[in-house]
């Protein structure tokens, strides 16, 4: 395989990004699909906030183009990328990662109320109702930003595994 492909896993916070590209790793993994994972979401995680200090810099993006370049030094071709907003940013992305790319863009969705109890098992119940109302509003937006061509995925109803053999079957990876 020489052309690089890209899983973006989008969505709001809670609806399962992490979980399902980990489980989505252990899938490829048992069918021996070479492949690489990337959490977005912390590619800037650092305090002050590089975005803020350095707002002109792009720390994620620089970020993600360096440790992408490493994978891809050593022969990988298939990422795995999870980040809120990726399925916005697929231009960029595609622009951070080099080359032409395959992206294949996926929103994963989910209730307010799957979110909220997600979220609080995560925050040990401490999940504000102003956090949650931003929760609300970013599914929104990520929504209606996403364009026709970003396959969207219920996580509500279906496990970690079903979801992300609903993933790698999307991708024809396996």
């Amino acid at each position: 395989m020489s052309r690089t492909e890209v899983l973006l896993l989008g969505g709001r916070s809670g609806v399962g990004k992490t979980t399902s590209a980990l489980a989505a790793h252990e899938l490829l993994k048992q069918s021996d699909v070479h492949h690489a994972v990337i959490e977005g979401d912390y590619m800037d995680l650092a305090y002050p906030a590089p975005h803020r200090e350095f707002p002109s810099a792009g720390f994620a993006w620089r970020n993600l183009k360096a440790v992408w370049a490493n994978y891809h030094a050593f022969g990988y071709r298939r990422l795995i990328y999870a980040n809120t907003a990726s399925v916005l940013f697929a231009d960029r992305i595609a622009e951070a990662i080099g080359g032409h790319p395959r992206i294949i863009p996926v929103l994963l969705c989910c209730g307010d109320s799957d979110a909220a109890r997600r979220l609080s098992s995560r925050n040990h119940g401490a999940t504000r109702p102003e956090d949650l109302e931003r929760n609300r509003e970013a599914a929104r937006g990520l929504n209606d930003g996403a364009g026709t061509g970003v396959f969207r995925l219920d996580t509500d109803a279906l496990s970690p595994t079903q979801v992300a053999e609903e993933l790698v079957r999307h991708t024809g990876w396996v």
